[in-house]
């Protein structure tokens, strides 16, 4: 009778036990999945040429399948002087799923006229505010106004980028340091490298393009020398075997994959370990503005997508 007890009693045990494990909560053992490496993005330079207008713009990006763009500031202010406003604008965006990334202008905030430069610092500030409203935390710092002429002193346009930086600082809206190839200054990894850590600034970022990486001449082996966190968005697009960095133009640049650029190679070396590296496609083409805007943009994001998968 007690041995009969003892092993009801035991029992009862091993099944308040199994019962208990199944009102535990079901574990889920498999990994998170791995965050994406790359977000993809429209620059709107690539279907400008068709005249759509910021709104349509915006429509074929979104339809095309992008979630992020890159625009530009004189399509926005056309849109304005036009009776848009930025709150209509922001809402198209939220109705349409998009992000804008990043916008692309040309204030004058690095020449060395000094009248000519405030000029310039207070278009940008006022873009930076029309910016925050549309969501949008950088913008493009190329070196408008300084691209003629060689002999700007690297260190007066660190002064200067930190001065644009403070102003991001006020506006939430981060100037993104721009290397552009075809100038006489600012066209080299080591300028821009230089004018960003000079200003001493924890906001400074840089904005490089595969076009004008080639075009101004840096050596892909010093890609390694910019920090991760320096680059936030990048431009891709491809160029041909014919190609000349004397002579290649902006015009001339092609799809991803449709020309001989080491894109993996780049995108490998500036991709960030923990969050996607935003990289935007930018061409002039005039052969595409020929075509279908929104097989135009469909054939980029494929193209970006199948240039990256060995990344």
């Amino acid at each position: 009778m007690a041995d009969s007890l003892l092993n009801r009693r035991n029992s009862l045990k091993v099944l308040g036990a199994t019962v208990g494990l199944s009102l535990l909560p079901e574990i889920n053992l498999a990994k998170p999945a791995p965050k994406p490496a790359f977000t993809y993005c429209l620059n709107m330079s690539t279907i400008m040429g068709h005249k759509l207008g910021f709104v349509k713009e915006l429509e074929v990006a979104a339809k095309a399948g992008f979630r992020s763009v890159e625009i530009w500031m004189n399509s926005l202010e056309a849109y304005l002087s036009g009776g848009g406003t930025l709150a209509d604008a922001r809402k198209r965006l939220n109705d349409l799923g998009l992000k804008v990334e990043n916008a692309i202008g040309f204030a004058q905030w690095i020449i060395d006229d000094e009248a000519g430069r405030n000029k310039g610092l207070d278009q940008l500030k006022r873009e930076m505010e029309q910016l925050a409203q549309l969501g949008c935390k950088r913008t493009a710092a190329p070196p408008a106004g300084a691209t003629k002429d060689p002999g700007l002193d690297l260190k007066k346009a660190a002064e200067r980028y930190r001065k644009i930086l403070e102003l991001g600082d006020q506006t939430g809206v981060v100037p993104q340091l721009e290397l552009w190839g075809f100038s006489q200054n600012l066209n080299r990894l080591s300028d821009v490298l230089y004018v960003a850590t000079e200003s001493g600034h924890p906001s400074a970022r840089l904005l490089l393009d595969v076009y004008h990486l080639y075009k101004g001449g840096t050596s892909l082996d010093s890609l390694h020398l910019v920090g991760k966190s320096a680059i936030e968005i990048f431009h891709v697009n491809d160029y041909t075997a014919s190609s000349n960095p004397a002579t290649i133009t902006d015009a001339d640049r092609i799809y991803t994959g449709d020309g001989v650029a080491p894109i993996p190679r780049i995108l490998q070396a500036l991709r960030q370990p923990d969050r996607p590296l935003i990289i935007s496609f930018e061409v002039f083409n005039k052969n595409y503005y020929t075509q279908d805007a929104l097989l135009v943009a469909k054939t980029a994001l494929a193209k970006m997508k199948t240039a990256t998968k060995s990344v």
